[in-house]
């Protein structure tokens, strides 16, 4: 969340260059996409990578990217063969520099209300996203890119990314979920401490506090984020379909609430998986000494 685009943004963080060479810019896609969706296949199907492509402004969330990201979720919502998102950028050196504060200044005051709403229910919406999803951080993400981030289920960092929630720079507060998912990641103490100093930090710093559950040495394509990213997904494509969606319901709710409560809620999501065909593939495959073929259902 930056003023004065991206030379404000490399003064501010010292962004990394790769082989020596200033980051450079990808165009947008062929149709002017600022989301590209890549569902991958082979082996890797039921993997579906987000991919933020706004190079001229940071991969900040303007309008037409928080369209194209409801619209991504919605259908994607009601794809029975996803198995895990991974949410990364196409953009060197930048993950995302969150609310597009250019666009946001050319709003009237009655168009800046429902915008953050929509933005904030948009972050909701992926958080909330019913299989196992992974920030992929190569880069910058500050204010609502870390935001996001820290709505998914896990993250990853490169070792020279940069991190904070930098809101009250400019004198407003983290208002997609920043508040509440740093706090329960780190506690309040110091969730307070880096929202009230704006504090950026760099990936080793924001593994050694638990923000991200992995960093990683950036390579000279800037994409070590990414491919740490992709091998998670790979760990997690061949465990039950049904049994990912209910653990992670299982963890969401649970954390809210007492622990009598949360492993009651844990008992009725288990009973969820007992009438499935995946639990009775499951024990067959173990029986037989196999890998086991799900189908979802």
């Amino acid at each position: 969340m930056l003023r004065h685009g991206l030379s404000t943004l490399r003064q501010l963080l010292v962004l990394p260059s790769v082989n020596g060479q200033c980051n450079r810019l990808m165009s947008l896609g062929p149709n002017g996409e600022e989301l590209i969706v890549q569902k991958l296949d082979g082996d890797d199907e039921g993997i579906v990578v987000l991919g933020l492509n706004r190079p001229k402004a940071m991969n900040s969330f303007s309008k037409n990217l928080v369209e194209q990201f409801e619209k991504s979720v919605e259908d994607l919502q009601f794809n029975e063969s996803l198995r895990v998102v991974i949410i990364r950028s196409m953009v060197p050196g930048i993950f995302c520099a969150g609310a597009d504060l250019k666009e946001r200044a050319k709003m009237s005051q009655s168009e800046v209300g429902p915008f953050v709403s929509r933005l904030r229910r948009m972050l909701f919406d992926i958080q909330n996203f019913p299989v196992p999803t992974i920030a992929a951080m190569d880069g910058a993400a500050l204010g609502g890119g870390l935001e996001m981030s820290l709505g998914l289920d896990m993250r990853v960092a490169a070792n020279n990314a940069k991190l904070g929630l930098v809101e009250t720079r400019l004198a407003i507060i983290p208002g997609g979920g920043g508040t509440q998912n740093l706090t329960r990641l780190v506690g309040p103490s110091l969730a307070k401490e880096l929202i009230f100093t704006a504090r950026v930090l760099g990936g080793n710093d924001a593994h050694k506090l638990g923000i991200v559950n992995h960093v990683v040495e950036q390579n000279s394509d800037g994409d070590a984020a990414y491919l740490k990213s992709l091998d998670l997904a790979r760990e997690i494509l061949p465990q039950g379909p049904i049994a990912l969606r209910m653990a992670k319901r299982a963890i969401n709710c649970g954390s809210e609430i007492d622990i009598s409560s949360g492993l009651a809620f844990e008992q009725a999501c288990y009973a969820q998986v007992i009438p499935t065909e995946d639990r009775l593939e499951g024990l067959k495959a173990f029986r037989e000494k196999r890998k086991p073929k799900y189908t979802g259902r």
